[in-house]
């Protein structure tokens, strides 16, 4: 039988040729990671000295439906050297397919990380290479145990909530081929943060690397989600984002996102700086500073941010020590961008607010420091903060990037018209740091 022929766009062609040891393929929808990944994966396999590998997904039917069947899947590209045993076969009784290779038959296991003790079984030795279909919703616990058994690893997602584990201990340690960076939205690129791995490599695809697709189709396919929700920017743009339930959906690093030096075009009418503050060691709770200025045609602008998490340091901070970060930030700030006379400070946290008086007490201080207005209920900071968003009135500078990413991830809760307690300790600080002055900031 003749096989079917994969058109390819030279991405491909040298995500093909590339040995490597890890790679995590992102994109849009339908750009042609899984067709064009499992054909690398299968022969990866090939060459492999190792008999056992593994293909993991959802569930078993998602990595049917997904991976293993269907036209240009894995059976439809190894028809006559590959064969699927959905329920085992003489010895081997969990799922596996059977690959005649130049290097003797190979088995390999096909789980769903749904199913714990199916997986565990499968992970009772060391295996050869691994392919995992969505990686953005895979089990951690199944991820960090496949990850040290395996010599190869590749895995397939759509851009998701750039909040969740998978991507600070998997996919944001990998880096681009340099020639391919230019490819990348910044966002992204950003976000590809974490110590790099040697070996790890990101793979990004967007519709025109996929070049089966025509334009018409491609056209097509951007059509059937509605520009501004979340899954057009997951599926369409291929950046991350929660598909559902963010509190600021409009927030566009394009209109919202601004340079240091386009910031120092306006001229301010005020300077505010502010702190929310959690001392845990045990969560991903922040020391958050920021400095804001509100300028004289009506935009609120963060300047700066300086941002700590106990659960990072061998030392962790207590109140006495944000009181010299803190002033060391207004000083390089007001240096920076001008003289911000009031600081205000969460007033659930009388502790660090007890510092700082204590130390005003005892040495010249220029800055005076207050509890956070707020009387203005959170529902109502964030109809404002939204709207501002929407006209251009509220701007971050782009180094600001922790406030960046909570402005992107924060959430509602799903059973009640409150957001998380999470993602939101710059978004606190900013909003203590603009209340005082609201009046001065433009509504249309």
């Amino acid at each position: 039988m003749t096989q079917p022929m994969l058109l390819l766009s030279p991405k491909f062609k040298d995500f093909l040729r590339l040995d490597t040891e890890r790679e995590f393929l992102e994109g849009v929808t339908a750009c042609g990671k899984t067709t064009v990944g499992i054909f690398k994966f299968m022969c990866k396999v090939a060459n492999s000295d190792i008999r056992f590998h593994v293909i993991a997904g959802a569930d078993l039917g998602t990595v049917e439906k997904n991976v293993i069947n269907g036209e240009r899947m894995l059976l439809d590209q190894f028809d006559g050297v590959a064969e699927y045993y959905p329920s085992g076969k003489r010895k081997i009784r969990l799922p596996h397919i059977e690959y005649q290779t130049n290097k003797g038959i190979k088995i390999i296991y096909i789980c769903g990380y749904d199913n714990k003790k199916r997986w565990q079984k499968v992970l009772g030795g060391q295996v050869g290479c691994v392919y995992v279909d969505e990686v953005n919703i895979a089990d951690m616990e199944f991820l960090r145990e496949i990850s040290h058994r395996c010599v190869y690893m590749m895995t397939t997602s759509n851009p998701d909530d750039p909040s969740l584990p998978v991507y600070d201990e998997f996919l944001n340690r990998a880096r681009p081929l340099k020639r391919y960076r230019k490819d990348y939205p910044e966002e992204l690129l950003d976000m590809l943060n974490q110590p790099a791995e040697k070996g790890w490599v990101h793979w990004y695809f967007n519709f025109n690397d996929n070049a089966a697709l025509s334009q018409e189709v491609i056209e097509r396919k951007k059509k059937a989600v509605a520009p501004g929700t979340k899954m057009y920017k997951n599926k369409i743009l291929g950046l991350r984002g929660r598909a559902t339930g963010l509190v600021f959906p409009n927030f566009d690093r394009k209109k919202n996102v601004i340079s240091k030096a386009d910031a120092k075009k306006y001229t301010y009418r005020y300077f505010s700086a502010s702190v929310d503050t959690s001392y845990s060691a045990n969560s991903p709770d922040t020391i958050a500073l920021l400095f804001l200025g509100i300028t004289t045609c009506g935009k609120v602008i963060v300047l700066d941010e300086e941002v700590y998490n106990n659960a990072d340091l061998s030392i962790p901070l207590a109140p006495s020590d944000v009181v010299k970060r803190l002033l060391d930030f207004l000083d390089r700030n007001r240096k920076t961008w001008g003289f911000a006379k009031n600081v205000f400070i969460d007033s659930a946290d009388q502790a660090t607010l007890t510092e700082l008086y204590k130390y005003k007490r005892t040495h010249p201080c220029i800055y005076t420091f207050n509890d956070a207005w707020k009387e203005t209920t959170i529902i109502d900071r964030i109809h404002m903060q939204q709207q501002w968003i929407y006209f251009g009135d509220y701007l971050v500078v782009e180094h600001c990037i922790n406030h960046i990413r909570e402005l992107e991830v924060y959430s509602w809760q799903e059973d009640k018209y409150e957001p998380e307690d999470r993602n939101d300790h710059t978004i606190n600080a900013s909003q203590y740091g603009w209340l005082p002055f609201v009046k001065y900031i433009k509504t249309q």
